[in-house]
């Protein structure tokens, strides 16, 4: 039986300083984050700008969280291209350095083709290859295509993949999957402003951007709800949902990145052709973090 993936993964993002990866940085979050409950680290997904990376910095991103990180957090990387060879080629270059599984978004560019036949194919043959534990990524707000019910669940009974992280905020789908999935099999949700809905509904812990902000937040709202505290999670639940939008709806992971600034954590800018966060932008976060009381 795979071990169950539970807890808060905070999705690292990527600091950069004159458009090169700023290796120190990301070790001294690295090292905060250790501090902070959290079940472990994905490095080289979204929120890292994997887009705009390279094989070769991913490969030092792997490297330096590995070395960084607390005994205690699992590695997630994502190892996604766009051709199944090369998917499973680059996951295998990621295993051999020791991490715990790849997440795996759907490939989208020729997504007219990509029915749930062709993804089936796609992820069965990945994960027969693979030599690490597989998670395919649900995110059709960036990919535009939706990994349908019944494909979620007929991924679940390959040996080889333990989880799916969806990001698609769609708690109907979460609700009408999970019943359905071996008891082993974790759902991990990547939609902050909804993770104690999605835990309430069977979720086993999440992937957030948000975790990169507030980490120790996102650890008690998991924990408040293992508790059984209903009360104390709900608050926290309405009290993150506007800074969660702000980083993911509204400002993206530039306005994340400011905000992890002004909360002490290195976020520095994006790499381009992001932009980096204009003066309208950093006075809503701040504004949104006074409220919160973690700036003044």
């Amino acid at each position: 039986m795979a071990e169950k993936l539970q807890g808060v993964y905070a999705a690292l993002t990527t600091p950069f300083e004159n458009d090169k990866i700023a290796i120190k940085y990301f070790r001294k979050n690295i090292k905060k984050y250790n501090a902070c409950d959290l079940a472990g680290y994905v490095v080289a997904g979204s929120s890292g700008e994997a887009a705009y990376l390279t094989d070769e910095e991913s490969e030092i991103l792997v490297k330096e969280t590995l070395e960084a990180s607390a005994p205690d957090k699992k590695i997630i990387v994502g190892t996604a291209r766009e051709s199944t060879a090369s998917t499973i080629t680059f996951t295998n270059r990621m295993a051999d350095l020791g991490i715990r599984a790849a997440l795996i978004r759907t490939p989208s560019y020729f997504k007219s083709v990509m029915t749930s036949e062709a993804l089936k194919r796609h992820y069965y043959a990945i994960a027969d290859e693979a030599q690490i534990p597989v998670i395919p990524y649900h995110i059709p707000q960036v990919t535009g295509l939706s990994i349908e019910q019944q494909l979620v669940i007929e991924l679940s009974q390959h040996p080889n993949i333990i989880a799916i992280k969806d990001s698609s905020g769609n708690m109907p789908f979460l609700g009408e999957v999970i019943p359905n999935l071996p008891p082993d099999f974790s759902y991990l949700l990547g939609a902050g402003s909804v993770f104690l809905f999605g835990l309430l509904l069977g979720a086993s812990g999440g992937i957030f951007r948000l975790a990169d902000v507030i980490p120790e937040l996102c650890a008690t709202l998991y924990n408040d709800f293992l508790a059984g505290e209903w009360e104390k999670a709900s608050t926290l639940q309405r009290n993150i949902i506007p800074l969660n939008n702000a980083i993911i709806q509204k400002y993206g992971i530039a306005g994340a990145k400011y905000a992890m600034d002004l909360l002490g954590f290195y976020g520095g800018p994006p790499r381009d052709p992001i932009l980096p966060l204009d003066v309208n932008g950093k006075n809503a976060i701040k504004k949104i973090l006074k409220k919160l009381n973690l700036i003044h």
